[in-house]
């Protein structure tokens, strides 16, 4: 038999198949050549599996990826854990209040999603909180502006006063679509607001420092009542950049991916070398300070505020 993971728990693993749910477990030691992760099998595979008399089944097959994301595991170990396979796109949703989300964890996952194949859209939530405040709204609009220009599609909604969100039905329309972004910034209300059939638990936001509190706990997929599916994940605490060469990471910028043949020095890394087009453009205010920023803190090994 045939489906697709749609829920991971670390041993079992919910299957979809002809839109019956079934437990299932994996057989034996299963190990995917050449990835290296905590989970064997992800949310969005493929899987062959048999049914045994308990009623449950035992996975025997992974069919394969087209591609997947992966972050790096939370715990000491430091291994890489995949949070979902064979994503048509990822809503990378984000706040500029209660929680803010840095401009640095918003360039490392566009890194991140670039590098396993995956377009992104930006999504700024709670847009409400800001309609009645100049400012705020201008540094808004001055945040979709940069990524916008980078090509970046961007779009304001409020998942509280449901503004827009029927631009977010459209787009995910017969769509496997991942959302991602920080504890707190309304991943699960607004995946509620756009499927009314869901009800998917929703957290709170610690007074003391802004920023959510975990109640996604494990990866999950949800049909959507109007077609494709939602991968509701949980708050990411942070991105570690796996197999990945410093010498590649410009290539998973846009702005600098496509200026970087114009640089002196076939190995140019963009820090310090003449004749760099990359730094050039900085320097004219072609590529956002913010942006070459992220790039140098990724190039330098920085860690990002984790507390989340």
């Amino acid at each position: 038999m045939k489906g697709v993971v749609i829920k991971s728990t670390g041993s079992w693993y919910t299957v979809l198949s002809e839109n019956t749910k079934i437990e299932c477990r994996i057989k034996g030691v299963f190990r995917i050549k050449g990835i290296k992760s905590t989970n064997p099998i992800a949310v969005g595979d493929n899987v062959e599996f048999e049914m045994e008399v308990d009623g449950r089944g035992v996975i025997h097959a992974i069919g394969e990826r087209k591609n997947y994301i992966i972050r790096k595991s939370i715990n000491l170990s430091k291994q890489s854990h995949i949070l979902a396979a064979n994503v048509d796109q990822a809503l990378l949703i984000v706040t500029l209040a209660f929680p803010r989300t840095s401009t640095g964890f918003i360039d490392r996952f566009l890194l991140t999603a670039e590098a396993y194949h995956i377009p992104t859209v930006i999504i700024f939530n709670k847009v409400d909180l800001f309609l009645q405040d100049e400012r705020s709204m201008e540094e808004l609009n001055d945040f979709i502006a940069l990524y916008e220009r980078i090509g970046y599609k961007c779009y304001k909604v409020s998942a509280t006063e449901k503004l827009d969100i029927e631009i977010l039905k459209t787009i995910t329309t017969n769509k496997t679509s991942l959302v991602a972004g920080h504890s707190g910034v309304g991943k699960s209300t607004l995946v509620n607001a756009m499927d009314a059939n869901l009800d998917l638990k929703v957290g709170e936001i610690s007074d003391a420092h802004s920023k959510g509190k975990h109640t996604t706990t494990f990866a999950e997929m949800h049909p959507l009542n109007y077609g494709g599916f939602i991968i509701d994940t949980p708050g990411i605490k942070e991105l570690g950049l796996v197999d990945m060469e410093k010498e590649e990471i410009a290539n998973y910028f846009p702005e600098m991916h496509s200026i970087k043949n114009q640089c002196k020095f076939n190995n140019c890394v963009h820090i310090n070398e003449p004749k760099c087009a990359v730094i050039a453009a900085v320097e004219r205010g072609e590529i956002a300070l913010s942006r070459y920023g992220s790039y140098l803190g990724i190039m330098h090994g920085e860690e990002l505020d984790t507390e989340y």
